[in-house]
C-alpha cells in the first residue's frame, strides 16, 4: 500500500519548485492533492501532470497573505475532497535580496506577509480540519532562518519566525495527535535561483558556497517533506530537518 493512500493533502506554493515536487510525490504515493498557488497557469499545469501520471489533484487559487483568500482555498478543498485534511504543506514563499538599510518597509512587510503570515493563516484555518492519527503539518523554513545569509535580512527574519512558530505549534497540538515539523532547505535549484541570477547573483558563486559542490534539487527536499508527513516520522514533532548540502555544518 502507498504511504498516503486515502489521505488528503494541501500544498501551498504547489505550482513550482519545492511545492510542485512535493505535490507530485504526494500524489504518486496515493494522496489526493490540492495544489494551491497564486498563478493559475502554473497550478493547473501541475494538476494536469499529476493526472497524466495517474494521480488525483485539484487546483485552488490563493494568496496566502490574504485571510479571505485562504478561507476560499479551504472552501475549495472541502468541495473537492470533503472536510478532512491529513497533510498540510506550507511551501508558498518569497524572498527579498537586500540588506537592512536597503529594505523598504513595504518590502519587509511583503516578505513577512507571505512567509510568516501566510504560514500562520494556513495553519490557523487548516488545523481544525486535520484528522489524527495521520495528521501532519510540514512548514517549509530555510537554513536562512538558522544562520545569517548576506543580503537576505527580511528573508532570514521571516524564516526564523516560521521555524519558531512550528515549534510552538508542535507543543500546542501534540495532545490532539497533530504533528508539526519544519523542513529547512539550503540553496535549491528552483525558480528562485533564476530570480537571484537576474538580480545579479552568479550561479557559479552560489554553487561554490555549497560544501557538497552543487545546488540541491526540489525533489531532494520533497523527500524530506514526505518523510516528516508520513507515519514513518510518527515520533517527530517540533523538529527542523535541514536539507542543505552542508551549509550549516561549518
Amino acid at each position: 500500500m502507498k504511504r498516503f493512500e486515502g489521505r488528503v493533502a494541501l500544498v501551498t506554493g504547489g505550482g513550482s519548485g519545492i511545492g510542485r515536487a512535493t505535490a507530485e510525490r504526494l500524489a504518486a504515493e496515493g494522496a489526493a492533492v490540492m495544489i494551491a498557488n497564486r498563478s493559475e497557469e502554473a497550478g493547473r499545469d501541475v494538476v494536469a501532470a499529476i493526472g497524466a501520471a495517474g494521480g488525483t489533484a485539484r487546483f485552488a487559487a490563493v494568496d496566502v497573505a490574504d485571510e479571505a483568500s485562504v478561507l476560499e482555498m479551504f472552501d475549495a478543498l472541502g468541495a473537492a475532497f470533503g472536510p478532512e485534511l491529513h497533510v498540510l504543506v506550507n511551501s508558498a514563499g518569497t524572498v527579498a535580496t537586500t540588506t537592512t538599510p536597503d529594505t523598504s518597509l513595504e518590502e519587509w512587510e511583503r516578505v513577512f506577509a507571505v512567509n510568516a503570515r501566510g504560514t500562520f493563516l494556513c495553519c490557523k484555518y487548516g488545523i481544525g480540519r486535520m484528522r489524527p492519527p495521520h495528521a501532519s503539518i510540514v512548514n517549509v523554513g530555510s537554513v536562512a532562518g538558522m544562520v545569517g545569509v548576506p543580503n537576505r535580512a527580511a528573508y532570514c527574519a521571516s524564516k526564523g519566525a516560521v521555524i519558531a512558530f512550528s515549534r510552538a505549534m508542535a507543543i500546542d497540538h501534540v495532545s490532539e495527535g497533530i504533528r508539526v515539523n519544519c523542513v529547512c532547505p539550503g540553496t535549491i535549484d528552483s525558480p528562485w535561483i533564476e530570480r537571484l541570477v537576474e538580480d545579479g547573483a552568479s550561479r557559479e558563486d552560489l554553487v561554490a558556497r555549497q560544501p557538497i559542490g552543487r545546488l540541491g534539487t526540489p525533489a531532494e527536499v520533497s523527500e524530506a517533506v514526505l518523510y516528516l508527513a508520513s507515519d514513518q516520522a510518527g515520533f517527530s514533532t517540533g523538529s527542523s530537518l535541514v536539507v542543505d548540502g552542508g551549509m550549516t555544518a561549518g
